[in-house]
């Protein structure tokens, strides 16, 4: 390997480790969660924000962003904690599937190339104290500026039990407060439960150059939550998810 191909991600030096990877992540889904994926045809061929709920483990987006590549060849970028990127030793795994903190401007020339770029407004504060996949965005607008500037739609996707196959417990004042401070509190975590995962992804937000950051990102909010309440049943339960598994009768509408 020379230092050409060791340096360039988009090199297709790199694309047997990513179709190994994808292979991997693939039969987890298939035979842990029975993954699937409704309303792939909503997803542009040009470049776009994937805009989603942030869970305490982004299993069901990981799934998601798998199968894409799998059955398309297309490379999902995704914007990360910087905290997670500068964990020793995991930088070029982040690298070789581009999940990685970029910047703004990197942002607009991801989109400019064409590629699709995920976004998880609520990030690590939605991942820890979010009860029932709530969205927890407080006036972030940042996707949606970044959305105008590069003239791009939204695709919002929810990806249903997603909070129920991984929890948190010690949601407390006292950790919120640590958290708010701090920014580097993440609380302990169980799960793993083999609970059915469908994501759904939902009709393009289209660029609209008459509004503005603010009221996209609320009628983001508000297209995400709509997905949410059609194909989550509220409040979550663990048990019940584990038995759609086995609902042979289930359908998208």
């Amino acid at each position: 390997m020379n230092n050409h191909q060791e340096n360039d991600f988009y090199s297709k030096f790199w694309d047997k480790p990513r179709h190994a990877l994808a292979q991997i992540f693939e039969l987890i889904g298939k035979i842990w969660h029975g993954y699937e994926i409704v309303g792939m045809e909503h997803l542009p061929k040009g470049p776009a924000i994937v805009v989603f709920h942030h869970p305490v483990i982004l299993v069901g987006y990981a799934l998601f962003f798998t199968k894409l590549f799998k059955e398309t060849g297309r490379l999902c970028h995704s914007v990360i904690d910087h905290a997670l990127y500068g964990i020793p030793g995991l930088n070029m795994f982040w690298d070789v599937i581009f999940l990685r903190d970029f910047k703004k401007a990197e942002c607009v020339e991801i989109l400019k190339k064409g590629h699709l770029l995920g976004i998880a407004p609520g990030g690590a504060r939605e991942a820890n104290f979010s009860n029932d996949c709530t969205l927890m965005w407080g006036n972030r607008t940042g996707f949606a500026r970044l959305a105008l500037e590069a003239k791009v739609p939204i695709i919002p996707i929810f990806t249903q039990n997603s909070c129920e196959a991984y929890r948190t417990f010690g949601k407390t004042r006292l950790t919120k407060w640590l958290y708010e401070k701090t920014r580097r509190v993440i609380l302990p975590i169980y799960g793993g439960f083999p609970v059915k995962l469908r994501t759904f992804i939902g009709e393009p937000i289209p660029y609209d150059p008459n509004i503005s950051a603010t009221e996209l990102a609320e009628k983001t909010k508000t297209a995400l939550e709509n997905l949410q309440n059609r194909h989550q049943k509220w409040p979550g339960n663990i048990l019940r998810a584990l038995s759609e598994r086995f609902d042979k009768q289930y359908k998208a509408n």
